[in-house]
């Protein structure tokens, strides 16, 4: 029989316990939310083609969704014995120990707070600009950041179905504009005609692969955050894996298929010229080429609408982090209260949104720009999320060589052993590349390890470090192991 004892981050009470009744679909349409699918398309994609691995770059979000649904296996196997709120700690803390959860949990917080960051930035320089286009006041980028917390900061208070309803909307429109641009395109022909070059290994193998997989990975930020409403979902054992497994697999194909449509709608040799001449307006280019200035405009606003629902969805993710970090004695304990009538963590949301805010202006004030915090959020994100994916692939291989009994070998070893092995192939090459993934550079634009890429990994490694040693402070409940 499995041996899971009581745990400080399971509510017991009324008080403290989240509340909802949320189905598959509604936390995969939350989690692919966070992932902001037509930004990748948008913004990611252009940049995989030219710095990685050129017409070959689809594949890559094939080969990235097989790594993350290996990773999945074992965390979906483990889901059974982890009560409460599925926080990656606590998914850690199982196998490796409650202290190496505490240092978990810091390390998934400066993740995801830096993504949101890099977010919360993006949608406003993109506002203020876009509303000065229009003829509008030119107003600063932090202004409109700001407005857009407090609107996250008002969702995230109540109850999560509001939430959810609300990315769902946003996200149906995401992809509908993709498919349609996919379908207008298919119809045309193309530029060049349709083909399946993207896919011939002569192409995946051109250019630089490595860098393709990277940028690859870093459009799955966010996915795996389906265990998180672990306490909120109507029937955990059932809902959360099909929503994980749903979530790697539907944002998989999505990526691919936007890559190639991008692909053909450019045509295969012009492609690489089109993203390195415009890499941020290459999807507006295209839309209007394919679909007409409604189209255009279409994207552009829908391009906000993608912002706005991956730091909402990203502020829940948060807000439930910090809530479960109180229970277990590494937060203050106000912030596991929960909301009466929304059944949230309305507390935690709050105080994270008023972070978010005062990171924003603090950075502002220093004269950090809304594309440096851009690039170093992402930067922070991209590397933690893979680490900390790791990591739980060997909690899972830990936690079940006590208890082999309680699943196959399949779950308990191979499948999280080789996400393991690919999630840290990523980690190494993401932390090879960090300095062209956070823009530190030469004045000449060759990318160096400079002050910015040092210190930023030293965010990284501070925060679970720092984590770890408040662990050390107080007492924790003893490991929570399986047996058989």
């Amino acid at each position: 029989m499995t041996t899971t004892a009581p745990h400080p981050s399971t509510p017991q009470a009324g008080d403290t316990a989240l509340r909802g009744r949320l189905g598959p679909v509604s936390i995969t349409f939350m989690v692919i939310a966070a992932a902001a699918p037509l930004t990748v398309v948008g913004g990611l994609v252009p940049v995989g083609i030219l710095l990685g691995n050129g017409i070959g770059f689809p594949i890559m979000f094939i080969v990235a969704a097989a790594i993350l649904l290996l990773f999945s296996v074992g965390l979906m196997a483990l889901n059974r014995h982890v009560p409460g709120t599925g926080t990656f700690s606590s998914y850690v803390a199982v196998g490796l120990g409650p202290r190496a959860g505490a240092a978990a949990a810091g390390l998934a917080l400066v993740c995801y707070s830096g993504v949101q960051a890099a977010v919360f930035s993006y949608l406003g320089a993109t506002l203020s600009s876009s509303i000065a286009a229009l003829g509008g006041p030119e107003l600063h980028w932090t202004l409109f950041t700001i407005a857009s917390i407090a609107l996250v900061g008002i969702l995230g208070y109540r109850h999560i179905e509001l939430s959810s309803k609300v990315l769902f909307v946003v996200l149906a429109a995401e992809i509908g504009i993709v498919l349609v641009l996919g379908v207008v395109v298919i119809a045309s022909g193309g530029a060049e005609g349709l083909d399946g070059s993207p896919f011939l290994l002569s192409h995946i193998l051109s250019g630089s692969p490595a860098l393709g997989l990277m940028f690859a990975l870093a459009g799955f930020i966010g996915f795996e955050s389906t265990v998180v409403y672990r306490s909120e979902a109507r029937d955990p054992d059932r809902t959360i894996p099909r929503a994980t497994y749903g979530s790697a697999i539907l944002v998989g194909l999505f990526y691919a298929f936007g890559t190639w449509v991008l692909i053909m709608a450019a045509g295969p040799s012009a492609i690489v010229a089109e993203a390195g001449a415009d890499p941020s307006g290459l999807l507006t280019t295209l839309t209007a080429r394919y679909l007409g200035p409604l189209g255009e405009i279409v994207v552009a606003v829908l391009f906000l609408g993608s912002m706005f629902a991956a730091v909402l969805s990203l502020h829940n993710v948060i807000s439930r982090y910090q809530h479960s970090m109180a229970h277990r004695g590494l937060a203050p304990r106000g912030l596991g209260a929960v909301h009466p009538v929304h059944g949230s963590p309305h507390r935690s949301a709050l105080v994270q949104v008023a972070t978010a805010a005062i990171l924003i202006l603090l950075a502002n004030g220093v004269g950090i720009t809304a594309d440096m915090m851009f690039s170093w959020g992402a930067g922070i994100g991209s590397v933690a999320i893979a680490i900390l994916m790791a990591i739980t692939c060997v909690s899972v291989i830990v936690a079940f060589r006590r208890a082999p009994g309680r699943t196959t070998l399949w779950q308990r070893l191979i499948a999280p052993g080789l996400g393991a092995l690919g999630l840290l192939i990523g980690a190494v090459l993401i932390v090879a590349n960090f300095p062209l993934l956070v823009g530190d550079a030469r004045p000449d634009g060759t990318p160096t390890w400079g002050p910015v890429s040092i210190t930023l990994l030293v965010i990284i490694a501070a925060a679970p470090l720092i984590a770890w040693l408040l662990s050390l402070t107080r007492p924790l409940p003893a490991e929570r192991g399986i047996s058989e």
